[in-house]
């Protein structure tokens, strides 16, 4: 692991597990020090402050459901006044619910759009008004956000896609500052939400060209890759690792 992020700050939403946890991690071995939030799992988000602190750096957890506009709030706060600044914004906290889109219930998209819309919204601009300039919004979409082929995830997709113009849009406004936002479009990854050995994975795998689910590790690569110097000169991007599902 390289250096690269050494000294700077990084905030990981939903970052207790699954692909969350394996970005905070990567980060945290680039050299940033890192909070991450969670929603219910205490002993997770713990381990995974263990393990940032193993790279040597100071880490956090913050109980914050990503739905509650106020709870978010306020761990942003927290963040930066644990931590000390802000340099790099990770809107990882995202939830699915497959199944077919007439058998949703009201409920069920209320909270879909909450956590992966609104609660996107809410963070980015309270992280805006502590990130420094120079640095880096990055939201994790999903490569369903522009074309989808799996029943069961219309709404999901349509929150995604709203994620795709949301970095496109917000990269022009906060571009002065030098603050560069891009959107990263995980395939099908395994994860506890999505294992690869799940009811809805023979379909998943089969849509990509490499004919195999992605590892968490894989996606916090291109994250960190992003969250670094070398990619200052990206920005309103939409960078697609899903092993060529949308091919």
């Amino acid at each position: 692991m390289s250096h690269s992020l050494k000294g700077e700050v990084a905030l990981v939403t939903g970052g207790s597990r699954g692909i969350g946890a394996a970005i905070a991690k990567r980060l945290a071995a680039d050299g940033a020090n890192v909070a991450i939030t969670y929603a219910k799992d205490a002993e997770s988000a713990s381990a995974v402050v263990k393990a940032v602190e193993g790279f040597g750096g100071k880490a956090v957890a913050i109980q914050a459901d990503a739905a509650n506009a106020e709870a978010v709030k306020s761990a942003v706060e927290k963040a930066v006044a644990a931590l000390g600044k802000l340099d790099v914004l990770v809107n990882n906290a995202g939830t699915a619910i497959p199944k077919p889109f007439i058998e949703a219930t009201l409920e069920e998209l209320d909270h879909i759009l909450n956590l992966n819309v609104r609660g996107v919204f809410v963070t980015t601009q309270a992280a805006l008004k502590h990130m420094n300039d120079n640095g880096r919004i990055i939201l994790i979409g999903s490569c369903v956000g522009e074309k989808n082929m799996t029943p069961g995830l219309a709404a999901y997709a349509a929150t995604k896609g709203a994620v795709k113009m949301f970095a496109q849009s917000l990269s022009r406004e906060v571009a002065d500052r030098g603050i560069t936002v891009n959107n990263v479009q995980p395939g099908p990854i395994d994860t506890d939400l999505n294992p690869a050995a799940g009811d809805w994975a023979t379909p998943q795998i089969s849509a990509t060209a490499l004919k195999r689910y992605g590892k968490v590790d894989e996606v916090a690569a291109l994250v960190a890759f992003v969250a670094g110097a070398e990619s200052s000169y990206i920005t309103g991007a939409n960078l697609t690792v899903d092993g060529g599902t949308n091919a």
